[in-house]
């Protein structure tokens, strides 16, 4: 059976959709499965090892830059990589008009949430079949729901399995031995963890012997990083990092700790001992769900970050020390 995946963003979202690869394939072990994502999100499902082909889109980029002549081109020759087979089912799980229509230029019947389930009413119109998929539950439950009533096997009861590994790489500095990564950086400036916390939390760490690792994507997060780290001794503000040498270096750390961002998703998928700090978001619907493992500890709520000794104690909880 070939199934054509539709989960474009954001990096949470598509960290959210790993579970329905691994819920097709145990219940279809034969089924090749292709993934369309946004560009800059592609190495996500690259990790899973029963993606056969991700299939990048570059639509952030393309609405930026709509008049430019290669935008159109490279629209085309998207297009006709889509058209180059014909699927059985059309999975599209993000339920938003931008996505039915992606799944509409693909060859093959299209599958997705109905209109009272969908967070764009209007992209129902797009499928030809349509399911009704409850709201209030996480969102790797409701895309797991989705597919499981679009392929016609039972709502699997098992903890999410992710299917991903942290990738081997080589990195042009030097990985401490025991290290805990902080993801201290996010999109907007309520959801941050107060530099004090940060910086109390790296004294704890400095006590038991671990490093605390800065990454960041912008400068105005390497500031941030380096705000951080100029009241520890044990602080690293490392260079800037692609998707991929972030989770290998989240395979090597003792635990991640980080606030509500899709990184700190990818670290849960990774089966690492994580720690995620909500402060301006609640995690009843998009928190962070443990794997197989089980390694993780959701803090906070909105207007209630956490103290870091609550943070100190989940990870004690979690293994990391004794």
């Amino acid at each position: 059976m070939r199934l054509l995946i539709i989960k474009t963003s954001s990096l949470g979202d598509v960290i959210h959709n790993l579970p329905v690869i691994s819920d097709i394939v145990a219940q279809m072990p034969d089924a090749e499965i292709d993934w369309v994502v946004e560009e800059s999100f592609a190495e996500i499902p690259k990790m899973h090892p029963r993606v056969r082909r991700v299939i990048p889109v570059c639509l952030r980029r393309w609405r930026r830059r709509i008049l430019n002549p290669d935008s159109w081109r490279d629209l085309s020759r998207f297009r006709h990589e889509l058209k180059s087979e014909t699927y059985d089912e059309i999975l599209d799980t993000q339920g938003l008009m931008k996505s039915a229509w992606l799944a509409r230029q693909a060859r093959g019947p299209t599958c997705g949430q109905d209109r009272a389930s969908a967070r764009e009413p209007l992209a129902a119109f797009f499928y030809h079949r349509r399911f009704s998929v409850a709201r209030g539950q996480h969102a790797i439950a409701r895309n797991r729901d989705l597919v499981a009533q679009a392929l016609g096997y039972a709502m699997p009861k098992s903890p999410p399995d992710y299917g991903i590994q942290a990738p081997e790489t080589k990195f042009s500095f030097t990985v401490p031995h025991k290290f805990i990564l902080a993801l201290h950086a996010t999109s907007r400036e309520a959801k941050r963890w107060p530099t004090e916390h940060w910086a109390t939390l790296g004294q704890v760490l400095e006590s038991r012997g671990l490093k605390l690792l800065l990454p960041w994507g912008s400068q105005g997060e390497k500031w941030h990083a380096r705000t951080i780290a100029k009241y520890l001794e044990n602080a690293t503000v490392l260079p800037q990092l692609n998707l991929r040498e972030l989770a290998a270096l989240m395979g090597r750390a003792q635990a991640i700790v980080g606030v509500d961002t899709g990184l700190v998703h990818l670290a849960a998928a990774l089966d690492r001992p994580t720690v995620a700090i909500y402060t301006d978001s609640s995690p009843a619907l998009t928190g962070v769900v443990a794997g197989k493992a089980g390694h993780v500890c959701n803090l906070g709520d909105v207007g209630h970050a956490p103290e870091t000794v609550a943070v100190t104690h989940a990870l004690a909880r979690l293994g990391v020390w004794a």
